[in-house]
């Protein structure tokens, strides 16, 4: 085995998908434009993270 995608045309899905269904609990994934958001508003006093990434990169800031 050479890889482990199906194809660079729906690796960002599959990627995102894929996570999002390993933590359903807490993950959504939205699929138009395609991203993973938490399920739970932030606690009210909490740093919020925002990641982004692009150009390649995907899904590196997933689990972030």
């Amino acid at each position: 085995m050479k890889k482990i995608i199906n194809g660079v045309e729906s690796l960002l899905e599959e990627s995102l998908n894929g996570f999002a269904k390993a933590h359903e609990d807490i993950i959504e994934f939205n699929h138009q434009p395609h991203f993973v958001s938490r399920k739970q508003k932030a606690e009210s006093g909490k740093v919020v993270l925002i990641s982004g990434g692009g150009s390649g990169h995907e899904p590196l800031h997933t689990g972030l």
